[in-house]
C-alpha cells in the first residue's frame, strides 16, 4: 500500500481499500476537470498516484441513479464527485477529511504552486479542501 492511501486511511479513518479507491477516483477527477499540465506534474509528483488513477479513473462514473442523472446533466463537477464517493459508504466529514489529506500530500510532493494551481482551476473544490 503507497504512502498516500496509508495516510489516508489512517487519518480519515476508513478502510484501506476504500481509501484506494476513493483517492484514486478523487485524483482521476482531478485528472478530468483541472489544469492539464498542473495536474499532470501532481499526479506524476506522489508515489504511487498514477497507478491509482489507472485502476480507478472510470469508477463511479455515470448511473447514480436520478441524482446522479441531475449533477450529469449539470456538468457533475465536485458534487458529482462527491456523490461518488458517498457511494462508498463515505459521510461528508469523511470526504472532506480525504479531499484535504489528499492534497496535503500532494503539496509535500508537488508543492504549493501547483497544487493551488490544481486546486483553483476546478469549480468549487477550494471550499472543500
Amino acid at each position: 500500500m503507497n504512502e498516500l492511501v496509508t495516510r489516508v486511511a489512517d487519518n480519515v479513518g476508513i478502510a484501506p481499500d476504500t481509501a484506494e479507491k476513493a483517492v484514486g477516483m478523487m485524483l482521476g477527477f482531478l485528472q478530468r476537470e483541472a489544469d492539464d499540465a498542473a495536474v499532470a506534474r501532481m499526479i506524476e509528483s506522489i508515489p504511487g498516484a498514477p497507478e491509482l488513477v489507472a485502476r480507478f479513473n472510470g469508477e463511479g462514473q455515470g448511473g447514480g441513479g436520478l441524482l446522479g442523472g441531475l449533477m450529469a446533466s449539470f456538468g457533475g463537477g465536485v458534487m458529482a464527485l462527491g456523490q461518488q464517493l458517498m457511494s462508498l459508504g463515505l459521510g461528508m466529514g469523511e470526504i472532506t477529511s480525504l479531499a484535504k489529506e489528499t492534497i496535503k500530500v500532494a503539496r509535500e510532493h508537488a508543492g504549493d504552486e501547483t497544487v493551488d494551481t490544481v486546486v483553483s482551476s476546478v469549480p468549487g473544490l477550494s471550499q472543500f479542501v
